[in-house]
């Protein structure tokens, strides 16, 4: 079914299944933060409970905030190509830019670092092993711990930077850039712009992977801090959500110019 949707042109599939099952846990979420605060109200009284709350929306606010500018936010590299002389022609001398992106892998270091974490606590599930054995015990109450957050933090930052290895070539784009008679002013062609731009990608990055594992583990700490733990809009969940949502935007607003109607947003 993922593919059939990406297929139709209407964003990632995948993401788009993922981001459908986040929502529909929307009213039952809301229910539960309901509980959550009525429990807190009656545990440590009413001004607990309400600072409690606020600080969840306020965390889900600047999530959203923080996903929607990190996501936009790009490093830009300009590219200068020198004049040539084609028949009776002249090319070139045009200035541009390469776009890096902050974010380049999106969602998806968030995808493989809860699946991977999440394995045994399904394979424990399709076995149906006693509740009463140590390992399962584990493995259950282990989300709730802060070594979960910490390692699953860990895999996002190295699933961040290998799928953005994966995604992007700089030697491939050095060699483009070179052959199409352009420079980065002050760098040379070929090897030296290759590395270059190698730098400045690791750079950009590491900020992006960090902020992707502080998305995933402030919530969490807000939950301990607060006594208010395993909303719906965890980290993760509003990540995908902003991030599937502006792709699809942006998929619309593409698919809409491309057929000469006015654009999604104007």
């Amino acid at each position: 079914m993922g593919e059939q949707i990406t297929e139709s042109g209407i964003g990632n599939g995948i993401s788009l299944i993922i981001f459908a099952g986040i929502v529909s846990r929307g009213p039952s979420g809301v229910r539960s933060l309901i509980a959550a605060f009525i429990n807190l109200q009656t545990s440590s009284g009413m001004i607990t409970a309400i600072v409690g709350i606020l600080a969840i929306i306020a965390v889900f606010l600047a999530i959203i905030a923080g996903v929607v500018y990190v996501q936009e936010a790009e490093r830009r590299i300009p590219v200068q190509y020198a004049k040539r002389v084609v028949g009776r022609k002249l090319y070139g001398g045009q200035s541009t830019n390469i776009p890096l992106k902050v974010n380049m892998a999106g969602v998806i270091p968030i995808i493989f670092a809860m699946s991977f974490m999440m394995f045994p606590s399904t394979i424990i599930g399709f076995v149906g092993a006693s509740s009463e054995n140590r390992i399962v015990k584990f493995f259950t109450s282990w989300p709730d711990k802060i070594s979960f957050s910490v390692i699953s933090a860990l895999l996002v930052m190295i699933f961040t930077f290998f799928y953005t290895v994966v995604q992007f070539n700089p030697i491939e784009l050095s060699n483009n850039i070179k052959k199409k008679g352009g420079f980065i002013p002050g760098i040379r062609p070929g090897k030296p712009t290759s590395d270059y731009i190698s730098s400045v990608l690791n750079r950009i990055t590491w900020f992006g992977a960090i902020f992707l594992a502080v998305v995933l583990v402030f919530p969490t700490l807000i939950g301990k801090i607060t006594g208010i733990s395993g909303v719906w809009f965890a980290g993760s969940g509003v990540l995908i959500l902003v991030n599937v949502a502006l792709e699809l935007v942006k998929q619309l607003e593409s698919q809409m110019l491309m057929r000469h109607y006015k654009g999604f947003l104007d």
